[in-house]
């Protein structure tokens, strides 16, 4: 996108309201009042052909009819009038269109809106929505929509996909004390989306928090290396994150994979933080907005209240900065601002003797402690306490440290003076929260800011050297012959083709064949049923394990061909995998799913047959480099098993990181034709000893 158009949209030096109207009840009424209202510095062009003037300007029929150059044009008309305005708006020479009329495709009407974006498109005319509420900027004093007012001014920018939800948000920066530059309404997003104004604001200085209310995202890939190259922090609250399509999945992966997972596994790749909920999304916002990045995970916790000082101990566990013991040097330094009943290894308890001095000798002691990342204060009201004093203390500490580029969080547990003091310290720039797990919830999100850092502008992956011609020409056999479905004997070649360690696999059409292929592979053995008709073998009764001879394996093949015929009779049976028998191992899974908004993904997690009832995974957007799938290792459950367990050396991780890496560029490279992958199970084993794919599958895209 140019940015002159963005420039236009956010920051235009004229607009005309299209539908504008002297009717108090019209939306085109209240977005000429608000304009004028909100200090709009700007030209406004009130367009109605039954109107010479309205709200004191004059009006004009047509937006051709404008004597000016015109930046932006706000839209109010009903939709079948849409697309002749988006026509005249083009001719004009109209740079942005704020489309607030709804009734396109959020009811099903999505070729109107097609047609529209097409034309605007055509003359060089970028489109906002349609079906939004508007734009709400403090810093133009430009409130372009149909909410009663500017949000409480602030140095946050919302943009938000709910028009309501942005309304009610509008109203809460009040209510809450929490403000915002801009807020700007996505709507359908038919045009313009989350990438290009993320893009716009990382530009923005006024700009120090991008918060993102979120149901769908049109590009997903986009999105995420958008967001990887912005440095301001970028917040998300994702609504909509219901499992999908779980029951109908061909593959284990596919049935784990959820839109929450995918979008959890995006928003980590892209650097993006995460909301809980609106209250959540409110107080990171605050912080974010605030505060500098966590650079390190050592958080120190000062308070005047035991109580509340184990909790916010808790807090910071369940949230992922652990409060760990402070240094000596430290606690010493502490001793002498409490009582000998005090402590000071972290929580710090000052007692409830502790005053507005020792508050504030105590907050710069430790604030200014090279091993301190990140300084939570909790203050609990009591009768003796001057709250604002106190906080105002706690203000001046910071200050005089001259330190700038380490959080503070407070929490103010109490009554009227605490909101008061609460308040006080919002309006100098620190966060405050009446509860400690909210305080040290805003800490995290300031840490994850800076834990991700700038990732940087692409998805990665490491170089490996790939015969994916090989792949594709397997893909092309399969579709010749009407198959979505590979058999195993298919899906091996194909992880083969990707250098990914399959165990030594010969397919058999006779029994004869099975013989001369297991003495080739050496005995033990496994048999395995191969049809694209039984992709789950288990079910079919069609895997054999444990073949020692030539005896036992025709025993064997017999009872297969037996079992896949009482299984589905009209079965199409390809032949037998003669497979060597691996040696115990760790099951693991991995497995890729192609996600509708993000493409393909590659998960990990604990294996076996289980695998669908522990639900221990993890997913990321593939590809990935060999370093971010050695992170996804550790964040399983179960990731201690990889540690050794039972008296077992820890497991070969790093063979395992570089597998998971390659099957992700496998998942990647063929995402135009796989729709879903499984390694089940894949077996590790003690460290330097590798890694082996027992069982695989491949699922393609209908077409």
């Amino acid at each position: 996108m140019k940015s002159d158009h963005l420039q236009a949209l956010l920051h235009p030096t004229s607009i005309a309201v299209i539908g504008a109207s002297n009717n108090s009840e019209k939306i085109g009424y209240a977005v000429v009042h608000n304009l004028i209202e909100s200090g709009y510095q700007g030209d406004v062009y009130p367009i109605n052909p039954k109107s010479e003037e309205i709200q004191g300007l004059k009006a004009y029929p047509n937006i051709t009819d404008v004597p000016e150059n015109v930046d932006a044009a706000i839209i109010v008309v009903p939709a079948k009038y849409v697309l002749g305005i988006t026509e005249d708006c083009g001719k004009k020479g109209v740079k942005a269109l704020l489309v607030i009329t709804s009734g396109f495709s959020e009811v099903g009407k999505e070729e109107l809106e097609e047609q529209i974006v097409d034309t605007a498109k055509s003359y060089g005319v970028r489109l906002l929505g349609p079906n939004i509420v508007g734009i709400l900027s403090n810093k133009e004093n430009m409130n372009a929509s149909f909410a009663g007012f500017l949000p409480l001014p602030g140095q946050a920018s919302l943009i938000s996909q709910s028009g309501a939800l942005l309304v009610a948000m509008d109203a809460a920066t009040y209510t809450r004390g929490i403000g915002f530059n801009e807020m700007i309404s996505i709507g359908n997003m038919s045009d313009i989306q989350f990438s290009d104004l993320i893009e716009f604001m990382g530009d923005d200085e006024a700009t120090k928090c991008i918060s993102l209310y979120i149901e769908t995202i049109n590009e997903g890939r986009r999105f995420i290396e958008t967001c990887r190259q912005i440095d301001t922090p970028i917040l998300a609250l994702k609504a909509g994150s219901s499992k999908r399509g779980a029951a109908a999945a061909a593959s284990h992966t596919g049935s784990l994979v959820g839109a929450t997972k995918v979008y959890q596994a995006a928003f980590k790749q892209a650097g993006v933080i995460q909301a809980s909920d609106v209250n959540n999304f409110f107080d990171r916002t605050l912080a974010l907005t605030l505060q500098p990045s966590m650079r390190g995970d050592n958080l120190a916790i000062l308070t005047n209240g035991g109580g509340v000082g184990v909790l916010a101990s808790d807090a910071a566990e369940r949230f992922g900065i652990p409060a760990t013991e402070i240094p000596q040097d430290l606690q010493e330094g502490l001793m002498d601002y409490m009582p000998d009943y005090g402590a000071a290894k972290n929580p710090v308890d000052l007692t409830g003797m502790a005053n507005t001095e020792r508050f504030h000798q105590t907050t710069k002691l430790a604030f200014s402690h090279p091993w301190v990342n990140g300084l939570v204060v909790i203050i609990c009201e009591t009768q003796l306490l001057d709250l604002v004093e106190i906080v105002k203390g706690v203000h001046r500490a910071v200050k005089e440290t001259g330190i700038k580029d380490k959080p503070i969080i407070v929490s103010l547990v109490g009554g009227d003076s605490a909101l008061e003091a609460g308040r006080w310290l919002i309006e100098h720039g620190i966060p405050a929260y009446n509860s400690p797990d909210l305080a040290v919830n805003a800490l995290a999100a300031l840490r994850d800011h800076g834990r991700y850092g700038s990732p940087g502008p692409v998805l990665t992956s490491s170089e490996n050297s790939n015969d994916s011609q090989t792949a594709r020409e397997v893909i092309a056999q399969a579709r010749e012959r009407g198959r979505t479905g590979l058999t195993e004997i298919e899906s091996r070649k194909i992880f083969a083709a990707y250098d990914l360690p399959v165990v030594d696999t010969r397919l058999a059409r006779s029994e004869e064949e099975a013989l001369d292929a297991a003495q080739d592979v050496g005995y033990p053995v496994v048999l395995k049923i191969v049809s694209h008709d039984i992709l789950h073998k288990s079910d079919a009764g069609g895997v054999k394990v444990g073949i020692q001879n030539a005896q036992e394996l025709s025993a064997a093949y017999q009872s297969l061909l037996k079992n896949a015929k009482q299984y589905k009779a009209d079965a199409v049976i390809e032949g037998v995998a003669v497979q060597e028998m691996a040696a115990e191992g760790t099951e693991v899974i991995i497995g890729s799913v192609n996600d509708p908004t993000f493409g393909p993904t590659v998960m990990f997690g604990l294996g076996g047959i289980f695998v669908e009832v522990l639900e221990d995974t993890t997913f990321r957007v593939a590809p990935v480099s060999n370093s971010e799938a050695a992170s996804m290792l550790g964040e399983i459950r179960a990731a201690a098993i990889l540690e050794g367990a039972r008296g077992k050396g820890p497991l070969d991780r790093e063979a395992l990181a570089e597998t998971l890496s390659r099957y992700s560029e496998m998942a990647a490279d063929l995402g135009d034709d796989i729709a879903e992958t499984d390694a089940n199970p894949c077996l590790v084993y003690e460290q330097g000893k590798g890694v082996k794919i027992v069982d695989a599958r491949v699922i393609l895209k209908e077409v």
